[in-house]
């Protein structure tokens, strides 16, 4: 049996990335024009905003949670979030969730793993990068990472927050962040992190200058491997 896949968004690009790649790489796995079932709920971005402003990561919980309860009455069988950030809230969510859930960081980790990466450039918004989201699950499996400066931070928080997640991809948000993926590779890393779920719109293998771990792609293939397996 096909699982039903329930997919708790947050912001719309990152959100969208996934249910696409789901729908059209299902099709490698189920046949032409095939894939699981997917029903998707997002509550307004702004009350996530919200919250993440105030540091208040019991909000974020709760608005996860109603999301993943709605989910649950539409007869998804597990969840998944495409966003990073608020995976910080994972540890209050996940216990009380009503159905089991795929962790975006442990995917990560588990294709950095498999891949032999050794140590890893984190990029993402600055709650996501300030974070141990991705260190607690990187240092379970041996693997180092390098945090952008405060300043490229502030700057890669920017570009995330004021333009990708509201659909603006530019050339100038593009080279910064090759900039700072470069100095990341100079300072050991072997590979990126697109640790927002709104990054790989805009960097690829292709275009940056260490290979690239995409959290959202990652993630919508796990979901379709779970969705195939029936557990």
């Amino acid at each position: 049996m096909v699982q039903h896949i329930g997919i708790v968004a947050c912001s719309a690009e990152g959100a969208a990335l996934c249910y696409r790649t789901i729908c059209v790489e299902g099709a490698e796995i189920f046949g032409v024009h095939a894939h699981p079932e997917i029903t998707m709920h997002t509550p307004p971005f702004a009350a996530y905003v919200a919250c993440l402003n105030k540091g208040d990561w019991a909000g974020v919980s709760e608005l996860m949670l109603s999301s993943a309860n709605k989910l649950a009455q539409a007869g998804a069988d597990f969840l998944i979030c495409p966003d990073n950030t608020i995976h910080q809230a994972f540890p209050r969510f996940e216990p009380v969730a009503p159905l089991p859930c795929l962790h975006i960081a442990e995917v990560v980790a588990n294709e950095a793993e498999a891949k032999g990466f050794k140590c890893l450039a984190l990029t993402g918004t600055r709650w996501l990068v300030d974070s141990e989201v991705y260190p607690e699950k990187l240092s379970k499996r041996g693997i180092t990472f390098v945090r952008p400066t405060e300043e490229a931070r502030i700057e890669i928080n920017r570009i995330i927050m004021d333009e990708l997640v509201q659909s603006i991809f530019t050339d100038a948000a593009v080279g910064y962040f090759q900039r700072i993926i470069g100095h990341l590779k100079d300072d050991g890393c072997d590979a990126v992190v697109l640790g927002c779920t709104e990054i790989p719109l805009i960097i690829n293998d292709n275009n940056s200058p260490l290979p690239t771990l995409d959290s959202t792609r990652l993630l919508a293939r796990a979901a379709l491997r779970r969705a195939a397996s029936g557990t």
